[in-house]
Parts: structure tokens; C-alpha cells; sequence
């Protein structure tokens, strides 16, 4: 099977990364990226339908991602922890403070394979790695509980997650993280409900195949969030953003101009990253 289980899926973004990385315009740079994906990552990407043709929303996610991580650094969070944090090298590529303190965290699968890739590269910033499946409800409650003892003002990064999630567990992880101290910020990704059966048109099949189908897309948007505790206080359309970096492939540059809707974006196709500051 061309994806195994869900942790596959890092290993194609990987893919995305390194492709915008040999370019000649670049729009960020993650060396490390080719390497990690490997072959399988390839395999991966030219066994998917839509292959290469999307990887510019992809490439808007990984630009939008690193820029307000680096903003909310700037305006005072001294912990990033990342959740399902996949094959991400942002505490070795970005231009971050040396006494940030970053948490990855995982399933061992992934973090015993970030271990041994990485060795011997030395992060910008203080980098742990936390073997954890994110689904067992009391053991993340205490790891939560643990990091928020050192009182550091966090921001909670959950790239490519939240769409795996059921309601009930995107609504239980959301009151969680809200309900733990010093937990300020939560920075994540979501689509619309008319997006999701396009994207599962294209690749729905290989995810359902690994057990791992995206399901997630509320009805309310960023307003579900309020219900447990966040306050949405950003969204940046992957769409538009890929259209100002000139990564959108010529077939969609008529839409560039559309307008989106504000708030709610039932049935019209949209996808963002969304930041949230907690409720007090």
C-alpha cells in the first residue's frame, strides 16, 4: 500500500518541502527535507492521483505556519509545542531565539525516526522530542499538565492534524489544551465542508486505505472553537496566500480574484490556517 498509516503522510509533505526548497525561488528553505521523505516519500507522492498538482496549498501551509510561529515568538511565547509534529524541522531551519524551548510530539514511530535522522544537527533553539499517541486522552492530560508547570507562555502548533480528527476528539483535544495553563495560543489548519469531498476525490482513497481518512470540517468554522475555549483571531486562506506567492498552477489563476466569504464557508471550497488566542 502506498500509505501504511497516517504517519506516511509526513513523509509526502516532506516531498512538497524539498521540491519548493530546489527552487529558484524558493519561498523558505528546508534542506533537510529531501532526506527525511526518502524514497518512500516519492513513491508516495507519485502513487497519489493528484501527485504534484496541489502541492502548492501545501507550500502556502508550510509559509503561513512558519510565519506566525515566528511572530507570536517575536511578540513574547517562550514554548512552542507541536503536536503530531510529523517531519517538521522548523527548530533547525527558522530564525528563532536560542532559549525557546520546542516540544515535538508524536507517535514513537515518528519520533524514533526524527532521533536518528537528526542526530548530530545541532537546532537553534532547545529541541525535545515526546513519543506519545495524542488519542489517549489521560496520557496527553498529564503530559499537558507537565509542560505547563514551567509557567513559559506557549503557543500549541497542530499542523495537518485537526482534519483526521473526529468532532468529538477535535472538541475534547480543543478543551484540553484550553483548560492548561499557560497555554495562550493555538495555531492549526481546517477546511470547509465544500472542500473536504474534493480533497477526498483526489486522495481520499489512499487515506481511507491507511485508516486514516480526513473527516474534520465544522459547519461553524474557526467559531467551533469558541465552544472550548478559543478565541479566533486570524484566518489566512492557503488559496489566496498561494496566489500572492505565485505558486498557484495556471488552471486556477482565474479564481485568484474570487472573494471568499467571511465567517462560516459551508459549501464553498476553502482551506486556511487559523490562530486562536484562549478565551479568559
Amino acid at each position: 500500500m502506498p500509505l501504511r498509516n497516517i504517519s506516511d503522510t509526513a513523509l509526502w509533505v516532506a516531498v512538497y518541502r524539498a521540491d519548493e526548497t530546489e527552487r529558484a525561488d524558493a519561498i523558505f528553505i528546508d534542506n533537510y527535507a529531501r532526506g527525511l521523505a526518502g524514497k518512500r516519500g516519492e513513491s508516495i507522492v507519485q502513487a497519489m492521483q493528484s501527485g504534484r498538482k496541489n502541492s502548492w496549498s501545501f507550500v502556502a501551509r508550510t509559509y503561513l505556519f512558519d510565519k506566525i510561529i515566528q511572530d507570536t515568538v517575536k511578540n513574547g511565547v517562550q514554548q512552542v509545542i507541536n503536536l503530531a509534529s510529523g517531519l517538521d524541522t522548523r527548530p533547525y531551519r527558522l530564525e528563532l531565539p536560542s532559549e525557546i524551548k520546542w516540544i515535538d510530539v508524536d507517535l514513537p514511530e515518528i519520533i524514533n525516526y526524527m532521533d536518528a535522522e537528526m542526530a548530530g544537527i545541532v537546532p537553534v533553539c532547545e529541541v525535545e522530542r515526546i513519543a506519545l499517541n495524542l488519542s489517549l486522552r489521560s496520557e496527553r492530560r498529564e503530559l499537558f499538565e507537565n509542560l505547563a508547570v514551567r509557567k513559559l507562555k506557549t503557543l500549541v502548533v497542530a499542523e495537518g492534524l485537526i482534519g483526521y480528527l473526529s468532532e468529538k476528539d477535535a472538541s475534547t483535544l480543543s478543551y484540553d489544551l484550553s483548560h492548561t495553563l499557560s497555554f495562550d495560543f493555538f495555531l492549526l489548519d481546517l477546511m470547509s465542508p465544500g472542500i473536504l469531498p474534493l480533497i477526498n476525490a483526489e486522495m481520499g482513497s489512499l487515506l481511507i486505505d491507511a485508516d486514516s481518512p480526513l473527516i474534520f470540517a465544522p459547519e461553524e468554522g474557526e467559531d467551533f472553537f469558541r465552544l472550548f475555549g478559543w478565541n479566533p483571531v486570524a484566518s489566512h486562506s492557503k488559496f489566496k496566500t498561494a496566489a500572492l506567492l505565485n505558486r498557484l498552477p495556471e488552471s486556477l489563476l482565474q479564481y485568484a480574484n474570487m472573494p471568499e466569504p467571511i465567517g462560516p464557508k459551508g459549501d464553498f471550497p476553502w482551506s486556511g490556517v487559523c490562530m486562536f488566542n484562549k478565551i479568559l
